[in-house]
């Protein structure tokens, strides 16, 4: 099979995978509208671009195979989770004022912030540089460092999780209508405790290695 089509099935794969930016993709685009949905998708394909890129480059040997082996990485990227969700929970949906302004949307952030907010949400999960260098590893050893095969398949792979993520972003904003300000200031705090506590979760597990305590109670 052609390197770019098996990129697009990594691609679906991941996409379905359950994450902090995605729980903020979905909630962007149900409170602020599809396009900002979108900014937060390009803001994470830009950073999932960057880490492809570092990996390539060897930062793999930097960071190591397994990202939990930088102390620092795993402590600020769980840090910066936490004041994320932090900052969504206690976000108040916002009222729309009635009259000629009723689809204006108030205090709406520019587009550098919404993309920068995807980028930095994506960058700083250690399971994305996990996924990108474990599948570097894997499709160096198929298709050879040097091979165009690489360059097919990733952007297959990224293409894929763009495309899927703006799809999310439809779907989601279709939703809109039929959601009140009760039930959207209720998404903002169900999103915010998870974000918050994947943020404790990667702070604790640098410390105490959960995923081997839970493997070790099974």
């Amino acid at each position: 099979m052609h390197p770019f089509l098996n990129g697009i099935l990594i691609g679906l794969t991941l996409a379905l995978l359950v994450g902090p930016a995605l729980f903020v993709l979905l909630q962007t685009s149900i409170h602020r509208g599809f396009k900002a949905g979108l900014l937060i998708a390009l803001g994470i394909f830009l950073s999932d671009l960057t880490v492809i890129i570092l990996t390539y480059q060897g930062f793999s040997q930097i960071l190591g195979e397994d990202p939990r082996q930088n102390f620092y990485f795993s402590l600020i990227g769980g840090l910066i989770l936490i004041i994320f969700g932090t900052v969504t929970f206690t976000r108040k949906p916002e009222e729309t004022v009635k009259g000629e302004r009723d689809d204006e949307e108030i205090k709406v952030p520019g587009p550098m912030i919404y993309i920068l907010k995807g980028y930095f949400l994506n960058i700083a999960n250690p399971g994305v540089w996990f996924v990108w260098i474990t599948a570097m590893v894997g499709v160096s050893s198929n298709y050879g460092v040097n091979s165009n095969g690489i360059v097919y398949f990733f952007a297959g792979a990224i293409l894929t999780i763009l495309s899927t993520d703006a799809l999310k972003c439809f779907v989601a904003h279709q939703l809109k209508g039929i959601l009140t300000n009760r039930v959207i200031g209720l998404l903002n705090k169900g999103v915010g405790v998870l974000l918050v506590a994947m943020g404790f979760f990667l702070v604790i597990d640098v410390f105490l290695n959960l995923k081997s305590l839970i493997t070790f109670l099974h």
